[in-house]
């Protein structure tokens, strides 16, 4: 991935200040996006625009789709989402010009090998407040009015820009979302990255519906929210470029490419949340978080979920993750 193209795009996002819904930065971002996927080569997702206008007010709200063709277009495609839009009028860079720049670095990099299945990116609007989690959030839209067909799965990327604001674990990414098919799991361990990010996998109930992912999981479809949580610049005009970690955000678009191409081949056969990952969730507490607490004076053996659930409410708590 190249570190250059992907902090161009951030900049290019938060160059004109907020993406607030209406706001001129929201349009010139909108017709970015719209730009780079055709510079890439992408399809259209459906008609022919990557821009699918929703809501009575079509002029200010619009989900950007598009797809990179697979091998079978007969499979259910893979989803990979990110909100495009600000809360307020702020630079937005780690929520979510990052995240935008790694779809489009992504899908630069999935075009030059062809996946099994299709691969959807979408880049949806009015995600934040006063929108989020209401008939007007762009990820509700396009699942119940723009989607063509079922998702095989869904990775939704939300506040991946930065480091983890706690000394010998910056490089964390966390992951919820495992439980909603046994065949995640199994992707989600098969693609650990051996560098540049430590992955951990969570359950989703820790930390509530935080993002684009709370559609697909109201309607039983596998997914996985991908984030470093929750920082002291969140939803601040503090939010800058410069507060950025490009190294992990080239790493976190590595790792995006390598679990899409995993859950390409991957059987998600359900049940939904019928899956029990405290075996998973315990391998990547214990290697890559246990250590930094050893070091830190704390240290609390897992064995149990009630023992996950102490630990998670410790670094919440301590660490406000």
């Amino acid at each position: 991935m190249n570190q250059d193209r992907l902090m161009a795009d951030v900049l290019a996002l938060t160059a004109d200040g907020g993406r607030n819904v209406g706001s001129p930065g929201h349009q010139r971002a909108r017709d970015f996006i719209v730009t780079r996927l055709a510079e890439l080569g992408a399809s259209q997702y459906s008609g022919d625009s990557f821009l699918q206008p929703y809501g009575p007010e079509a002029s200010r709200f619009a989900n950007i789709i598009a797809t990179i063709p697979g091998a079978d277009s007969a499979k259910a495609p893979i989803l990979l989402g990110a909100h495009f839009d600000t809360c307020g009028d702020i630079p937005g860079a780690d929520d979510n010009a990052a995240a935008v720049a790694i779809l489009l670095g992504v899908a630069e990099s999935i075009q030059k090998t062809v996946c099994d299945r299709s691969v959807v990116l979408a880049f949806f609007d009015a995600e934040e407040p006063p929108y989020f989690q209401t008939s007007t959030m762009g990820s509700i839209r396009f699942y119940e009015d723009q989607r063509t067909g079922p998702v095989h799965a869904a990775i939704i990327l939300d506040l991946v820009g930065h480091d983890v604001p706690v000394e010998g674990l910056e490089d964390l990414l966390f992951i919820t979302g495992t439980e909603s098919d046994p065949g995640l799991e199994m992707a989600v361990r098969h693609s650990e990255p051996e560098s540049g990010v430590r992955t951990v996998p969570t359950l989703n109930s820790y930390v509530g519906d935080l993002s684009d992912h709370h559609i697909f999981r109201e309607n039983e479809r596998p997914y996985l929210l991908l984030t470093c949580g929750r920082w002291e610049h969140y939803h601040m005009p503090t939010d800058t470029p410069d507060k950025l970690s490009i190294g992990k955000i080239e790493a976190v678009a590595n790792y995006v490419v390598t679990l899409t191409e995993s859950l390409c081949k991957s059987s998600l056969d359900g049940p939904f949340l019928g899956n029990e990952t405290l075996r998973t969730e315990i391998y990547f507490l214990d290697k890559n978080i246990q250590p930094t607490l050893r070091d830190l004076g704390i240290y609390l053996p897992l064995s149990t979920r009630s023992d996950v659930d102490r630990l998670v409410s410790l670094l919440m708590s301590q660490f406000d993750l």
